[in-house]
């Protein structure tokens, strides 16, 4: 029966996607027969508002970025700037790091498991994620002293030491992980509608995947055991033992049991930091007021998307002549226009919700 297809305008649907971006869907019937992203609501204007500020002023914009994993965005720029300079980190400041990193990714990854639980129609596992990610913040909120936008890594360490009283609790919260992503498996993870809603849908080949630049869950969700802590380690990531999660067949489930995954991962890398914890200072001798060599620099990060990548120029001043980021959420953007086509309109929900996508890193 011939049909004449219409367009509907979509979102804002997920989370992260509250009024800032839109997918025109053509659709024939429930069926996409084309779709067209259009981000570009925010207009944020990070990297151009830190060519009018000093290197060390731009590290809270870095946090307002993926405000959901602001640790890890911090430690992408300030990577970039200590390569510029040649800085050598010291090695108590750079377990610091690995710590309070993979603490920011598993609240992200709490984040993303929860709001797609939301997005298949199940709001027990939200209230669960959310509960936990609380534990969380707590522990961020004791080192840094905020719960979201911490502006805690500086160039050459981070700011502070962490506190005796940060070390109980997060023995606690470590041994009580496990089962709590037991927890998840057993209320979402294993709940017949989800695997039928996200099962062998939005399917991502692995070759789509590379020729993409997918990165992050999305990539190794499609079988491709690339994440950068263990192909190029940067930090002090090459000293600690731990699994990168993959999936078989590409499509939302397997993206979303990844993330839970590197949760569990993620507390085995924070139990080795902090049993190999050395003693010594959080800061290599900085001067006050830093200006880089006039060059260029970049610099890395498996962020909790995805790979970070932080591209600085210098001219010799106070204030970097040029920053630019390789956003994970961005890049894996790219493709979903082509991955929507042939699915249905619930079918669209459930495909963007696997990207995990947040906005301000989208259209910083």
């Amino acid at each position: 029966m011939k049909t004449q297809t219409y367009v509907l305008n979509m979102g804002p649907q997920h989370p992260s996607t509250h009024g800032v971006f839109r997918i025109i869907l053509e659709l024939d019937g429930e069926v996409v027969v084309k779709a067209t992203s259009v981000p570009g609501y925010l207009h944020r204007g990070i990297e151009k508002l830190a060519e009018a500020r000093t290197y060390t002023q731009v590290i809270p914009y870095t946090d307002r970025m993926d405000y959901l994993a602001s640790m890890l965005m911090n430690w992408g720029y300030v990577a970039a700037v200590e390569k510029l300079m040649g800085i050598e980190v010291p090695e108590r400041a750079e377990y610091i790091r690995v710590i309070v990193g993979e603490l920011s990714r598993i609240a992200s990854h709490l984040v993303a498991v929860g709001t797609y639980s939301v997005d298949i129609g199940g709001f027990t596992g939200f209230l669960y994620c959310f509960r936990d990610r609380e534990r969380v913040l707590d522990l961020l909120e004791m080192v840094s002293g905020s719960r979201m936008t911490f502006s805690y890594f500086r160039i050459g360490g981070v700011a502070d030491d962490l506190p005796p009283e940060f070390f109980p609790p997060l023995e606690k919260f470590l041994k009580d992980l496990p089962s709590l992503c037991d927890e998840y498996d057993g209320l979402i993870t294993g709940n017949e509608i989800f695997q039928a809603r996200t099962k062998y849908v939005g399917i991502i080949t692995p070759e789509m995947g590379i020729n993409y630049s997918l990165s992050g869950p999305v990539l190794r969700g499609s079988g491709i055991p690339y994440d950068l802590r263990k192909v190029r380690p940067y930090g002090v990531y090459d000293r600690f033992d731990f699994e990168v999660p993959v999936g078989k067949n590409g499509d939302c489930f397997d993206r979303f049991v990844c993330r839970i995954k590197e949760i569990r991962q993620s507390a085995r890398i924070i139990q080795q930091a902090i049993e190999g914890l050395p003693e010594g200072p959080i800061m290599a001798k900085v001067p006050k007021v830093i200006k880089p060599p006039v060059g260029e620099a970049y610099a890395e990060i498996e962020s909790s998307k995805g790979i970070l990548g932080c591209y600085v120029v210098s001219d010799g001043s106070p204030k970097p002549y040029r920053v630019h980021f390789r956003r994970p959420s961005f890049i894996n953007l790219g493709y979903l226009d082509e991955l929507l086509v042939g699915w249905k309109i619930a079918d669209v929900i459930a495909i963007l919700g696997s990207l995990d996508i947040v906005l301000g890193e989208v259209d910083c």
